[in-house]
């Protein structure tokens, strides 16, 4: 299927990294739909892992994971949370996956006995990962972002792929290079020879940039906006400044203010019509500045240090709150710092708890005991992954008074493994894209907390996991005051459980935090949100 409607727009980044690629492409895409068109955006990591599955969270910050199952950069979280629309395993592509479909084709003899080169099979691999969705998706626009920054050693073949791209006359395309403007506050300056020397790099690439797009902390004036086209051989009205903002969901309007979109069009040789109508989106933000309570709700984890390893969880709070108009700030609560000695005295001032998902036994004890703290002092609570498993043991040990309740992932001789391996995952081996993984369907009980926040009896949520309830210890938990309140119809196997007896108190097997957008927060974070608030009140 020819993909000649399909207009392409590659992604750079220069001078540093994390200076918001991801978020100006999910704010021009943003832009783009508002205008009524079809967009995608894709990532293409540099990196030689397969996926980032098996990434420490501390090195990469959160693994996003799409409904087919896919494993990705967290970016695609932003994708999905601005668009409000699914990505796919196709939105997501590392060095590692390119390099290794060269080689199983070389392997299967599909070059003929010809020397396989980074030029022209690997790049003719990424062209061909770049115009899957352009060829497939019937989308106006395809956003592509390259990580990294350029002059890496291993971005080269992506800039090189683009080069090649920009001159095969059946793509249509532009490339965005987002660069910084540092201020030197010694000489009161802000200083345009890193961006230029940034293009310059871009250039003996054989890339010449369409637009610029500098991030700055001060105001860029117009003679230094000027100054940077003359020197970077750019249109005057194609250099766009990108300043900080109080939230990323103000960007879009900023990109809008500096006609980004209009600029990308008119690239393009498209028409430019009406401004775009964001009304939802600005409704949104003035619901978010404008908040009437303020609640505070602790993250109990293992990666604190690093936000970014919550980030969907984070950004769920937010739309929920919003939604509630309610100002949530949040305590990031080391999960190793909780002992049963000190939980009271640490979480006292909270008005809810949650529990977010991890691996591995490090902080699993403080888990446990903020549980713990959230149950028997009615506080409001949701526990996401092993946040559930966590529910599960400490209800087991403090209410069943099975001691050594534990799941087999920590204690694989414990006497009650009121968590154990999923059945199908007791002979694989291998790690990276081997667990449960992607959307499945979950029925939900009536009279639920989960069934009231839904609003219907049957959902799809994705997962994340190897581990699962017990269900051979499911009539004892059930007689005692924890239900199973949400079941996958195929398995049986337990995904949501509550407890009664309290104000809410909710854990889930999946994760619903992957699933929240701006326009459409998830209801339980709705729902949980709310009940810390009725709890204050």
């Amino acid at each position: 299927m020819p993909d000649s409607k399909t207009k392409y727009i590659f992604v750079t980044g220069g001078v540093t990294s994390s200076l918001g690629k991801g978020i100006i492409s999910a704010s021009l895409a943003k832009l783009l739909q508002a205008r009524g068109f079809s967009v995608t955006i894709q990532k293409l990591d540099p990196y030689i892992n397969v996926d980032p599955g098996t990434l420490n969270p501390y090195e990469h910050g959160e693994c996003f994971v799409t409904d087919d199952g896919a494993e990705t950069d967290l970016d695609l979280g932003h994708y999905e949370r601005f668009l409000d629309s699914k990505t796919s395993q196709a939105n997501n592509v590392t060095t590692g996956r390119i390099y290794q479909h060269v080689i199983n084709k070389e392997r299967e003899g599909a070059y003929l006995g010809k020397t396989v080169q980074v030029i022209p099979h690997i790049t003719d691999e990424i062209k061909r990962r770049i115009r899957i969705l352009g060829k497939t998706g019937d989308y106006d626009f395809v956003i592509t972002e390259i990580g990294g920054t350029v002059g890496d050693i291993e971005s080269l073949p992506y800039i090189e792929a683009v080069r090649q791209l920009k001159w095969d006359p059946e793509v249509n395309c532009i490339v965005i290079h987002l660069t910084l403007v540092p201020y030197l506050s010694t000489s009161g300056e802000l200083k345009t020879k890193p961006t230029q020397h940034s293009v310059k790099q871009l250039q003996e690439s054989g890339v010449q940039a369409d637009i610029l797009v500098l991030r700055t902390e001060h105001s860029i004036p117009d003679d230094v906006k000027r100054k940077v086209a003359l020197f970077c051989n750019i249109s005057p009205d194609a250099v766009i400044e990108s300043a900080n903002a109080e939230t990323i969901y103000e960007v879009p309007l900023l990109m809008q203010a500096e006609k980004l979109d209009q600029v990308v069009l008119k690239k393009l040789g498209m028409e430019i019509n009406a401004d775009p109508e964001i009304n939802e989106w600005k409704a949104f933000l003035k619901r978010f500045k404008n908040p009437k309570r303020t609640v505070h709700i602790g993250l109990i984890g293992k990666y604190i240090e690093l936000k970014d390893s919550y980030i969907s969880i984070h950004e769920s709070i937010i739309h929920a709150g919003a939604k509630g108009e309610t100002e949530v700030k949040i305590d990031w609560i080391h999960s190793e710092s909780l002992k049963e000695e000190n939980v009271a005295e640490k979480l006292k001032n909270l008005d809810g708890i949650l529990v977010a998902p991890g691996f591995g036994e490090r902080g699993i004890e403080g888990k446990i005991a903020a549980v713990k703290y959230a149950r028997e002092n009615k506080v409001p609570f949701m526990g996401i992954c092993l946040g559930m498993q966590c529910a599960v043991i400490e209800f087991g040990r403090n209410v069943l008074g099975l001691k050594d309740a534990h799941t087999t992932e920590i204690n694989k001789d414990t006497k009650n493994p009121v968590i154990f391996l999923m059945e199908e995952q007791k002979t694989i081996t291998d790690k990276g894209g081997t667990m449960r993984l992607g959307a499945y369907e979950c029925r939900l009980s009536e009279n639920s907390i989960a069934k009231r926040a839904y609003g219907k009896e049957l959902i799809t949520e994705r997962h994340r996991h190897r581990f699962e309830f017990n269900n051979k210890y499911l009539k004892d938990y059930e007689s005692n005051g924890m239900k199973a309140t949400g079941v996958n119809p195929e398995g049986g196997m337990v995904e949501i459980v509550e407890v009664e007896d309290h104000p809410w108190f909710v854990g889930v097997q999946f994760h619903p935090e992957y699933s929240s957008t701006v326009l459409n927060p998830h209801p339980l974070f709705v729902e949980f949100v709310a009940a810390t608030a009725k709890s204050k009140s």
